[in-house]
């Protein structure tokens, strides 16, 4: 199929979904239209067994389309970018520490603690899954995704300092889930071990450099953006940030998505107040918000319908269901070790690890990781298992994240 035509027909599912959500169901759009794809995609499954019609078109576009590199290489650095723009740079200074923990040791931890657990899961399911593919796994499901939540919680009333904690973490954290999974398929695909010294280079490089990296194109961006006066041009900066700015830091082999939030932040904060005039911000507002609905939209269209080309043996369920209790437990403690730590130096309400804990939803990335693991015997475990997770996450915790928050905030 042309790729003209799996945009055409995932745009025209997109737009179909979002309408009869917003019509007849009123979700949080994005949970809508997962939840609406999900439905369209069993339909056609049951359909093709009643012998009525079939999902072909549909897996066959599905089959034509890299998960993978569509979300990390195309949409991610986009979706990162609109969601730093919005944030508000001394909210994140003055919750650096516990973003910066939850974002790197949180992630560490809960790789460690899934790995270990998941590979007896498995073995107690029956199935021999290699220790390093357990971590694999770990690395996978860890990052956290504000997409979905950031809203509910919004209007959930939660306080503003843990609101910041909960995106400003979740912004952070899928660069370094990302280079932390890329080194554990190293080892996983090469076959051979890997030095400490090796990965103190890559998360050198990957994450430090595009920490820098971000900074630079970011203050680029801001001199040229003081130059002009024309929401036009000062939008098509922005563009260039996400598309070239991504694309030149996946040449340098550093990290595109912490690239895209560190610029988000410089121009969302420094550009808007001493960059850009008020027309100009208006229109880059409403500009990125636009982009952020729509690619998250087309995301979650594709979420939703990549059931279609699961193995959804019983067994591969059964694990996936015992994965969310193991995945939700083991959220707790990575959240709750290192604000137990900073309990000592800071205040934070009484249920902030609960909520941290429920408000961590697995999304896109996820599922993009997953796909991005090599064929082999255990990737189809893998893959339906954080499938399944993922399903959990933006649909149970999704919709129960704001009152989970209201119940439990002071």
């Amino acid at each position: 199929m042309e790729v003209f035509n799996i945009l055409a027909l995932l745009i025209t599912l997109a737009a179909a979904f979002s309408w009869v959500n917003h019509r007849f169901i009123r979700l949080p759009t994005t949970i809508g239209v997962m939840i609406i794809s999900l439905a369209f995609s069993l339909g056609l499954v049951g359909l093709g067994k009643a012998g009525v019609g079939g999902p072909g078109v549909i897996r066959d576009m599905l089959s034509a389309i890299d998960f993978n590199a569509t979300l990390l290489q195309g949409m991610l650095g986009a979706l990162l970018f609109a969601g730093a723009l919005h944030i508000d740079l001394d909210d994140l200074r003055e919750n650096k520490w516990v973003i910066g923990l939850l974002a790197t040791i949180g992630v560490l931890i809960s790789t460690l603690l899934v790995g270990l657990l998941s590979f007896w899961m498995f073995r107690a399911a029956g199935f021999q899954v290699p220790p390093v593919l357990c971590l694999l796994f770990g690395a996978l499901i860890s990052p956290t995704d504000p997409i979905a939540v950031g809203a509910i919680l919004r209007k959930a009333g939660v306080p503003h300092s843990l609101l910041t904690k909960i995106t400003g973490e979740s912004l952070f954290n899928d660069g370094v889930g990302v280079v932390v999974f890329l080194v554990i398929l190293g080892v996983a695909s090469g076959g051979h071990g890997v030095s400490t010294l090796e990965v103190a280079h890559i998360l050198v490089v990957e994450v430090v450099g595009g920490l820098l990296f971000g900074g630079i194109i970011g203050w680029i961006a801001f001199r040229m953006l003081r130059s002009v006066d024309n929401y036009q041009v000062e939008i098509l900066i922005t563009l260039a940030i996400v598309t070239g700015g991504y694309a030149l830091a996946q040449e340098l082999h550093i990290s595109g998505p912490l690239a895209m939030v560190v610029s988000g932040l410089l121009i969302g904060n420094r550009g808007k107040a001493l960059a850009m005039s008020e027309v100009t911000v208006e229109h880059l507002e409403l500009f990125w918000e636009l982009v952020d609905e729509f690619m998250n939209a087309l995301l979650f269209v594709m979420i939703g319908i990549e059931v279609l080309i699961l193995d959804l043996a019983p067994g591969y369920l059964l694990v996936g269901v015992l994965a969310i209790p193991l995945v939700i437990g083991v959220r707790f403690v990575s959240v709750g070790l290192p604000v137990t730590g900073l309990r000592i130096f800071r205040g934070f309400s009484d249920h902030a690890v609960k909520i941290l804990t429920w408000s961590g939803l697995r999304g896109g990335i996820s599922v993009a990781l997953a796909l991005s693991i090599p064929a082999g015997p255990n990737r189809p475990l893998l893959v339906t298992t954080t499938y399944v997770v993922v399903l959990f996450s933006i649909v149970v915790q999704g919709l129960t994240a704001g009152w989970v928050a209201r119940r439990l905030s002071p």
